[in-house]
């Protein structure tokens, strides 16, 4: 063992911030064992350092500002955990890396927007910017694309990544609650982000399928071709509908590489009750990682909460401390691709719910909308209502979904359809 210390300075002491000081408090034998030299705190960061945290933070230097952090001569790694996509995060960052530090971050907004110019800018300094708490939390995906499976050529990365949405649903599912009163439970009990937009929208973990496409192919991260579609229109009478067809939805982010490009989506899926996606209960996520050597590796476990994101936020200074130094994307940031955005390519079926004026001939009309746009009907059922609108279900067989939205656009003029419909893919899996 050395006796040479890595020395960290903390941005940021919130929940992941306190979770990563008392690992390091709790374990600091284990991690000198484990990387071969001691791993110690020097420095620390936060707005407000009068604030009582429950731990002893009297043993290290303070620093009001988190670019100054990054820059004294006594920490080694930046662990920037102040998160944004912009502004002192940001700012810190590229101050660590200037001054010869490496970095790890838990910041997926961050790398997502400017996770290419950070990269190359570490990778031409000679320091490592690691992330694996950015992406579901305290499963190791980053580590098993960049080390595990990089032996493999990968076919399609999927899975649930984003905890809150699925506690959503899942709850929405077991309690046969309406979404509305979840979405209000989930914001007293803490789940959501200051802006639920980030959660219920998609967009967190679109991040995280934007980071992990790039490992996956190759390629510069691009979140701004991630195709987005959020949870808000999940009705409970969507979850019941669902699961009487032997369903399950889940907001399920999908990237793969076509021939015509990078398809990135994020959106509420349908998938089946008995695969192991649709078996993942609560705040889990999961990850599905298909290679041409392996086959499909499934990854589950807490996508958030203190102790998981710290525990991956010290898997990265661990590798740090052991001298396994990795390039971000896992190739040097200036080989990736900048890859051709693409749609979905590969058809699917589709649930389709919507309100129809109850007159003869309406499904008439909806069917024929179908027909005319090349969309086959493997089922359609009306339900029993009450009021002068019926709800009507859907499922299609194998279909693009250009020609669904032809389809839907065509129901527009036909002066029966009432509202919007709600469209869901039907996503294959596996079991």
């Amino acid at each position: 063992m050395t006796s040479s210390p890595l020395r960290l300075g903390i941005a940021g002491l919130g929940t992941v911030g306190r979770g990563v000081v008392q690992i390091v408090q709790r374990h600091g034998d284990l991690l000198a064992a484990r990387a071969g030299r001691p791993v110690v705190i020097t420095a620390v960061c936060a707005r407000d350092r009068t604030r009582d945290r429950g731990m002893r933070l009297g043993d290290y230097a303070w620093e009001d500002d988190a670019s100054a952090l990054a820059r004294r001569g006594d920490v080694d790694v930046l662990v920037e955990l102040v998160g944004g996509d912009d502004g002192p995060a940001k700012a810190a960052v590229e101050a660590a890396i200037a001054a010869g530090k490496d970095v790890v971050t838990a910041n997926k907004a961050l790398l997502a927007h400017h996770g290419q110019a950070l990269a190359e800018a570490a990778e031409d300094a000679g320091r490592v910017l690691r992330f694996e708490a950015a992406v579901a939390g305290g499963i190791p995906v980053v580590k098993a694309l960049t080390e595990g499976l990089a032996g493999n050529a990968i076919t399609r990365v999927m899975g649930v990544m984003n905890g809150t949405c699925n506690y959503i649903l899942t709850r929405m599912q077991s309690e046969g609650l309406p979404y509305e009163a979840v979405f209000d439970e989930a914001a007293d009990l803490g789940y959501l982000e200051a802006d639920p937009a980030l959660d219920v929208g998609g967009i967190d973990a679109g991040h995280k399928l934007a980071l992990l496409a790039a490992i996956a192919f190759g390629t510069r991260p691009d979140f701004p071709s991630v195709a987005l579609e959020g949870i808000e229109r999940i009705s409970i009478d969507d979850i019941h509908r669902a699961a009487d067809l032997g369903y399950r939805i889940k907001l399920l982010g999908v990237a793969r590489m076509t021939g015509r490009g990078l398809e990135q989506r994020m959106s509420p899926c349908l998938v089946p009750a008995t695969s192991p996606l649709g078996q993942l209960q609560g705040a889990t996520n999961m990850c599905v990682l298909e290679g041409d050597a392996s086959g499909p590796i499934v990854l589950r476990g807490a996508g958030a909460g203190e102790g998981p994101t710290a525990s991956a936020v010290l898997s990265d200074v661990m590798d740090i401390a052991r001298g396994n130094r990795v390039s971000t994307f896992g190739q040097p940031a200036r080989s990736l691709a900048t890859a051709k955005p693409a749609g979905a390519t590969a058809p699917a079926p589709f649930y389709l719910r919507m309100e129809l004026l109850d007159k003869p001939g309406a499904l008439a009309r909806i069917a024929a909308c179908l027909g005319e746009a090349g969309i086959s009907i493997d089922r359609m059922r009306q339900y029993d209502h009450p009021g002068p609108t019926a709800p009507v279900l859907v499922v299609t067989h194998r279909a693009m979904r250009a020609s669904l939205d032809e389809a839907i656009a065509r129901m527009d003029r036909t002066a029966v359809l009432v509202g919007t419909p709600i469209a869901l893919r039907i996503e294959e899996v596996g079991d």
